[in-house]
């Protein structure tokens, strides 16, 4: 088991040094405890750790567990169908990306930044705060709308990336800030059109709610429909 962090702190009793574990850690230390109690904990584990091996022999299965996650969370079976979209589309992209030669975690960082920050006129740190977000995944808490301006940022990044042959960071931040004007270009142009704003202050409550609101407009709908007939 890896050794816990020391994190000092000031108590009532003085200084005090408190022992931390990140997550995996955390896994660890309960399956070391030998106590009947985390026998619970430790059976969630298990499970979890066969579902991952089937999700490894059979991808599908990973999917679909998705789907039903987001299903369970009251989100509206359009927007999963983007919101899977979207998943498979940045797939592809970070693909490109280790194949062209750009390290992960940090520099696909940068590069999704630069797609935000050409479509959206922000960073996904600033769009977060915006949505008033601290740990949770920023597309999660995405309308419709921005995901798919989201989805066409990266995929118009993917197909110039590939069409000039980008190799490197350099050349592939390039390509990221050219996709995401694509993606802007069409954003503000919609925004013009229609006269309202695509980016918004609205997450997750506010998309379960305004989804859960609408399936019981259907249900009251049909119910009156029925009682007419």
């Amino acid at each position: 088991m890896p050794p816990p962090l020391g994190l000092e702190f000031e108590t009532a009793g003085g200084r005090q040094l408190l022992q931390c574990w990140n997550t995996e850690g955390i896994f660890r230390l309960i399956q070391s405890i030998p106590s009947p109690k985390a026998e619970p904990f430790k059976r969630w584990l298990a499970k979890v750790g066969y579902e991952r091996i089937q999700e490894i022999e059979d991808p599908e299965l990973a999917t679909k567990r998705t789907r039903a996650i987001y299903k369970a969370k009251g989100y509206s079976d359009d927007w999963i169908e983007k919101r899977m979209r979207s998943i498979a589309i940045r797939d592809e992209l970070t693909d490109e990306w280790k194949k062209r030669g750009v390290r992960e975690r940090v520099e696909y960082a940068i590069l999704t930044g630069e797609i935000s920050k050409a479509t959206f006129g922000m960073t996904p740190s600033e769009y977060a705060e915006l949505k008033q977000l601290k740990r949770e995944n920023l597309r999660d808490h995405m309308t419709d709308l921005e995901l798919i301006f989201s989805m066409l940022g990266e995929a118009a990044t993917t197909e110039i990336a590939r069409n000039r042959d980008a190799q490197g960071f350099p050349q592939n931040k390039q390509a990221a800030r050219h996709g995401g004007t694509v993606a802007g270009n069409a954003r503000r142009e919609l925004e013009t059109k229609s006269g309202r704003k695509v980016v918004t202050s609205e997450n997750y409550v506010a998309l379960t709610q305004s989804a859960k609101k609408a399936n019981r407009l259907k249900s009251e709908l049909a119910v009156s429909l029925s009682s007419e007939s």
